[in-house]
């Protein structure tokens, strides 16, 4: 896993560039960067340049660090995340949340692109995420625990905190909540997978967001989770065959409503 002494080393790579403490930190998945175009007084770090954290490799994801202020309150955003298909391992997709940890957030809040379980869901919709389930056989809290990040055995039974929750909900621009399946892929589920996933309580599944969540809730980190619905995938005789194009197409309009949530939210916190 992450060692106290990397996250350091890549804090201090940046810290001088990046000026006052941050209070929120996000996670923008595929197809979802265009919100760092909202922060104002905007410094941007590619990851490349952060000391040890890998380089986003995957379609839709800039791959940097964007931090100033979105909606008054003062972000960092890691525009682009990393994954396990990409060949990263779990300890390295984890470092970007440790480093906001250590910019000052202490609140997180993660968005991915999934794909619709729930035949109720449609793209273009969000859905507020409650709680998770981790398919992609890793854990970023595997070997050797660093006292300094966090407990050797965080409790995940409230990995999404309720008040987060509570407040996203309650502003009514939110239409879906429910349980996101995290798997590796890349390929994209079988039909009988995602019928098997809808049997599991799933709604939404998609390739990101477990592994972070993980380790924001080992940092003690607040966490609030959206995903933008991005494909029908519910496994039925009618299943429609999935590209990459239509998902990105459909994030970028689920993220203008995620946007929306943010300029209402934000100023709350």
């Amino acid at each position: 896993m992450t060692s106290v002494a990397r996250v350091e080393a890549a804090r201090a790579s940046v810290a001088a560039r990046l000026g006052d403490p941050v209070e929120i930190g996000l996670i923008l998945g595929s197809g979802l960067g265009e919100l760092a175009e909202a922060v104002e007084d905007a410094v941007a770090v590619p990851f490349g340049e952060i000391a040890g954290m890998p380089v986003s490799t995957a379609p839709g994801h800039a791959g940097r660090l964007v931090v100033g202020r979105l909606h008054g309150r003062r972000v960092a955003l890691a525009q682009g995340r990393l994954h396990l298909y990409e060949g990263w391992t779990a300890g390295e997709i984890a470092l970007p949340v440790y480093l906001l940890r250590a910019l000052g957030a202490r609140r997180l809040i993660v968005t991915n692109a999934a794909g619709a379980l729930n035949a109720d869901f449609a793209p273009g919709e969000v859905m507020l995420i409650e709680d998770h389930l981790n398919l992609t056989g890793a854990n970023p809290l595997t070997g050797r625990n660093d006292a300094g990040l966090g407990p050797r055995f965080p409790d995940m039974s409230r990995a999404y905190d309720t008040g987060l929750r509570a407040a996203v909900w309650a502003t009514g621009l939110v239409e879906r909540r429910g349980i996101y399946a995290g798997i590796a892929g890349p390929s994209l589920e079988t039909s009988a997978e995602r019928r098997w996933l809808r049997s599991t309580g799933a709604d939404a599944v998609g390739m990101s967001t477990v592994i972070e969540v993980i380790a924001a809730v080992h940092a003690g980190l607040a966490v609030l989770g959206l995903s933008a619905i991005t494909n029908a995938a519910t496994g039925g005789p009618d299943q429609a065959p999935d590209t990459i194009e239509e998902v990105l197409a459909q994030a970028a309009a689920a993220g203008r409503r995620i946007e929306a949530l943010l300029a209402r939210l934000l100023p709350e916190l």
